[in-house]
């Protein structure tokens, strides 16, 4: 069989057409982008999935990751504001937002990241003294991220976090701060112990004072009730010196023995209990007390005149009459008392 010039082209045309579909299908994977670029200039970005570029005009630029990333700050040495010697490290998050940005705004991306990342570090770290260092740390954290976002904007990226790991003074510098620390710590107990001191001497004080209060208003309080006392009693007093006067003006010469008998033991019952040394030399039977209240009956009469005498003998029960003769009789004469 004759070899046939036709046969062997169509199999090579076959291998080009495919060749050339291969060339101008383009998958991209999820979480990338790949920037075109036709004779050398960009023309154009694919997305995630099956694309078509122009075979043999277009190729791929670069293949960039959209994901965010993480890039670790490496340790360096810082000096404070105080000039304290401290070494740090790092951890920084970033994102590409615009694929033709960070592809052609700026050579090796990553480098300028990292090292945007370190030099503000240094300056912001460094305009600050140590004690800010050490108990700031959000806000250190927070104003890298404000100026390193701002200074790769251009570059079609978004810094997501900026974040200090760890702060690390030299040895010396840790030992200064503990006894520092400590000696901190002593003063404020001290200064808890002299205020806990203070508030105890005034609520002492206080209480002191409040009870010293109220002891006075006990004390006033019992004196008006004293007084208030004595005036009715004094009243009292009055009211029956009252009554006995009008049953006196009436002729009841009762009345005046009962008040003066009255007065009279009560008299006698407080010298009786007195402490002083006494001797007591008066009458104390019955009688001789009757007999007293009988003389203080004869004073009334001798004031009162007749008036009393009759109402003494109607209130007396009758009795014989010594010294004189009772008409009647027979037989002798009366005796005499």
């Amino acid at each position: 069989m004759p070899f046939n010039g036709f046969d062997f082209t169509i199999p090579v045309l076959v291998v080009l057409v495919l060749v050339v579909l291969f060339a101008g299908v383009k998958t991209v994977p999820q979480g990338y982008n790949y920037t075109i670029e036709r004779f050398g200039k960009y023309t154009r970005t694919l997305a995630p999935g099956l694309s078509l570029i122009v075979p043999f005009f277009d190729r791929i630029g670069a293949k960039l990751n959209m994901m965010e990333q993480v890039l670790d700050v490496q340790t360096q040495e810082v000096i404070t504001k105080d000039n304290a010697n401290i070494a740090v490290d790092g951890i920084a998050f970033y994102q590409i937002l615009n694929a033709p940005q960070a592809a052609y705004q700026v050579s090796g991306l990553q480098n300028a990241i990292l090292n945007l990342t370190m030099t503000n570090i240094r300056t912001v770290m460094g305009s600050m003294d140590l004690d800010e260092l050490l108990s700031n740390r959000d806000a250190i954290n927070d104003r890298l991220l404000r100026v390193v976002d701002e200074a790769a904007h251009s570059w079609g990226i978004k810094m997501t976090r900026v974040m200090i790991k760890d702060i690390n003074p030299p040895k010396d510098l840790l030992d200064s701060m503990a006894r520092q620390m400590k000696a901190e710590r002593e003063k404020r107990a001290l200064v808890l112990e002299a205020e806990g001191n203070r508030n105890a001497q005034i609520l002492r004080a206080e209480g002191l004072k409040q009870a010293q209060i109220l002891e006075a208003e006990g004390k006033r309080e019992a004196a008006y009730r004293e007084a208030e006392g004595r005036e009715r009693l004094a009243l009292a007093e009055a009211k029956a010196t009252e009554l006995v006067s009008a049953a006196i003006s009436n002729g009841n010469v009762q009345a005046i023995n009962y008040f003066v008998a009255q007065k009279y033991t009560e008299a006698f019952g407080k010298f009786a209990t007195s402490n002083n040394q006494k001797l007591i030399l008066m009458p104390m039977e019955a009688s001789s007390l009757v007999g007293t209240l009988g003389g203080i009956g004869a004073i009334a009469r001798e004031v009162f005149g007749d008036t009393a005498q009759t109402t003494e003998r109607a209130a007396s029960p009758a009795q014989p009459a010594r010294g004189r003769t009772v008409p009647g009789t027979t037989g002798g004469s009366g005796q005499s008392s």
